[in-house]
């Protein structure tokens, strides 16, 4: 990739961007934050040459009659590149957004403190009783990093579709069904496969569980339609809140009526924070929709937050998506609440022992499905106790 190879080859840089010829390509260090390279394209042929050169790597074209690129290089990172002057004034220019081979896992996650390993093991449940959860935050919050180390959580056994617009997703397992929305090869849309085609398709696929990378308009519609009929669904929205989620939800272009939103079950809230003079990614809250009224106004619960002042976590013994639970699968709120212990102490214990490793914690939490008490036994949680 020229000049940009030693960025994208750099584990620590999460993305590459340049605003146009004659001017410093910044990078979004993992640790430092933005920085300016000693790298620019001072020749604009030799940039408008580069970002032909992106887009024939994403398998996609850009031109004058189409200037706008997005798409994903073969090792996953995303690209978005304009190609004139026209539209931007500087001259051609790209952002590529990195990911990691491996995604995060639950464990990785707990160990670098952006969620709590009860707020995990509450997941966890969610998961596997079928709720639906959304994932809200704002842009590089880290809401698809999340998406990915719950989707750890699901059933082995579970047929999982995927519908994403750049692929991002990454799940070790074999019974899932990766979707990517195409954009149009000619005039008149002609050939484009929109996330709304895809996940009306999905229905047809016999999932188990739906992931939506990202809704954002009318696919929403279909997303909360399959929620209604019985399919669980996880996909990620751009809000900062609750309240921003139901109205992002109920006005245009996405729609969907009050009675609608009321299958969501669970909006977990990603947020950008500093702490300690760090900047990190946090879950902020963890939020029960219980009822949302005609009005479009929700009553919600929030078992768990995290508080900015001290750093720590807190939750509340009062969940209701528990008790929801328990309705449905005809259990007890005991029963529930051990389980819940336990998996909070399982996953603290590989954190502790730094099982990190992506097959190796898929291997566990599968293991976990089939022979729980042997899980328990092996990793020294006994009556509750690590």
């Amino acid at each position: 990739m020229n000049e940009a190879e030693p960025l994208l080859k750099d584990y620590y840089v999460e993305d590459i961007e340049c605003n146009g010829a004659s001017t410093p390509v910044y990078i979004v260090h993992r640790k430092f934050r933005n920085l300016k390279t000693n790298l620019r394209f001072n020749d604009i042929d030799a940039l408008t040459a580069f970002v032909e050169k992106l887009a024939q790597r994403c398998g996609k074209y850009i031109s004058y009659a189409t200037p706008i690129l997005d798409g994903s290089l073969p090792d996953g990172s995303r690209v978005n590149a304009t190609y004139t002057a026209d539209i931007s004034s500087k001259g051609p220019t790209f952002t590529i957004r990195k990911f990691t081979k491996n995604p995060w896992t639950p464990s990785q996650l707990v160990s670098f403190r952006t969620l709590s390993p009860e707020m995990m093991a509450y997941l966890w449940l969610l998961i596997e009783y079928k709720m639906n959860i959304l994932i809200a935050g704002g842009t590089g919050s880290g809401k698809t990093t999340l998406l990915n180390a719950i989707s750890f959580f699901i059933p082995p056994e579970a047929r999982v579709v995927s519908i994403e617009d750049t692929r991002e997703l990454a799940l070790p397992r074999e019974n899932w069904l990766p979707s990517v929305s195409r954009s149009a090869t000619g005039f008149g849309k002609l050939g484009e496969v929109d996330l709304f085609s895809l996940l009306k398709n999905s229905f047809r696929q016999n999932p188990d569980y739906v992931i939506v990378g990202e809704v954002r308009g009318k696919e929403a519609y279909v997303l909360f339609q399959g929620m209604a009929s019985g399919h669980p669904s996880l996909s990620t929205l751009h809000a900062d809140s609750v309240d921003t989620v139901i109205k992002r939800l109920e006005t245009p272009p996405i729609s969907l009526s009050p009675t609608l939103v009321n299958v969501l079950d669970c909006v977990c809230i990603m947020t950008h924070a500093v702490v300690k003079k760090q900047e990190t990614r946090k879950l902020r809250e963890i939020v029960e929709i219980i009822n949302v009224n005609q009005d479009g106004v929700a009553v919600t619960n929030t078992p768990f937050m995290w508080n900015p002042a001290d750093d720590q976590f807190y939750f509340k013994r009062n969940n209701k998506i528990l008790e929801k639970i328990a309705k449905r699968y005809g259990l007890t709120i005991q029963d529930l609440e051990q389980e819940f212990r336990k998996r909070v102490l399982l996953i603290y214990q590989m954190y502790k022992l730094k099982i990190f490793d992506f097959h190796k914690v898929q291997e566990v939490i599968n293991e976990y499905y089939k022979n729980p008490d042997k899980v328990l036994r092996d990793f020294r949680v006994v009556n509750n106790k690590p």
